[in-house]
C-alpha cells in the first residue's frame, strides 16, 4: 500500500547510501517519472526532460561525473532533470495544437474571447518572452517592461537568464513529484548538484543549448545511508502569516 502525500513527505530523506542487494523495479520508477511530468510549470510549456538510468556501465560513468559521491556510487538507478529552454516554439507549438483541436474546428471569429485571448498567449505573448538574440533583446524588453511597471502592475522576469530561472523552477517542481512519489513505495532518491554538467551532457548525448537540472541518485536506503537527523529552521522563522 502505497503512503499518503504527508507520510511520503515525511519519508523522504537525502539517502547517501544506497542497499546493493535490494534492485528496484524499473517500472515503477517510470511510473514515478510519470508523475513527474505533471507538476505544475509555467504556461504549460515543459521544457524538461528525465532521462532514466538503468545500465551499468552508465551508470559508473555517471557516477565519476558526479564527482564520486555515494550517492551516486551506490545508486541502482539514476535520473538525470534536463531543462530544455530551447524547445520553447516546439512546445509553444504543441499547446497551440492541443487548445484548437480542444476548441473544434471552427473559424477564427466564432471563437469566445476567453478562447481567443489562450490562443493570442501562445502566438504572441510567449513567443515575445521567450524570443532573444545574444541577450539584448532581454534587455531591450527588461527596461520596456519597467516603464510599463511604473503605471500598472506588469510581468517583469523577461531577460535570458530570468527565463533560465523559470524554466528551472518548473524542472524542480517536477523532480520533488518524481522524490515523493517514490517515498510513497519506499523507494529513496538523492537529488546531486555536485556533478560535472558537462560530462553529464557528454554522457547522455545532450545538446549544448540544454542545461542539467539535478541528478537524482534512486535505491533502497541502507540502515546508515542517512548520515544525521532532520534539521529544519524553526517553523516560526520561516512562516509569515499577513
Amino acid at each position: 500500500m502505497e503512503k499518503s502525500v504527508t507520510d511520503a513527505i515525511q519519508y523522504r530523506r537525502s539517502v547517501r547510501i544506497f542497499k546493493d542487494d535490494i534492485k528496484l523495479d524499473s517500472d515503477k520508477v517510470k511510473k514515478c517519472v510519470e508523475n513527474a511530468v505533471l507538476a505544475p510549470t509555467s504556461s504549460n510549456l515543459q521544457l524538461w526532460e528525465f532521462y532514466h538510468v538503468t545500465q551499468p556501465h552508465t551508470l559508473d560513468k555517471l557516477s565519476v561525473a558526479c564527482l564520486g559521491q555515494k550517492a551516486a556510487k551506490t545508486a541502482q538507478q539514476i535520473i538525470v532533470v534536463v531543462v530544455r529552454k530551447d524547445l520553447w516554439r516546439s512546445r509553444i507549438k504543441a499547446n497551440l495544437s492541443f487548445l484548437k483541436s480542444s476548441f473544434g474546428k471552427k473559424p477564427r471569429e466564432e471563437y469566445s474571447k476567453p478562447e481567443k485571448f489562450a490562443l493570442n498567449y501562445y502566438e504572441k505573448i510567449m513567443p515575445t518572452v521567450y524570443f532573444d538574440f545574444l541577450g539584448l533583446l532581454g534587455w531591450i524588453k527588461y527596461f520596456m517592461f519597467q516603464i510599463v511597471g511604473m503605471f500598472k502592475p506588469t510581468y517583469r522576469q523577461v531577460r535570458q537568464s530570468d527565463m533560465r530561472i523559470v524554466a528551472h523552477k518548473s524542472a524542480g517542481l517536477a523532480a520533488q513529484n518524481f522524490m515523493v512519489s517514490m517515498a510513497a513505495i519506499e523507494y529513496d532518491t538523492c537529488p546531486m548538484e555536485g556533478h560535472d554538467s558537462l560530462r553529464i551532457k557528454k554522457i547522455l548525448g545532450l545538446p549544448s543549448s540544454s542545461e542539467v537540472n539535478m541528478v537524482i541518485g534512486c535505491g533502497v536506503r541502507e540502515e546508515h545511508g542517512v548520515y544525521v537527523p532532520r534539521f529544519r529552521i524553526p517553523f516560526d522563522q520561516v512562516y509569515k502569516r499577513l
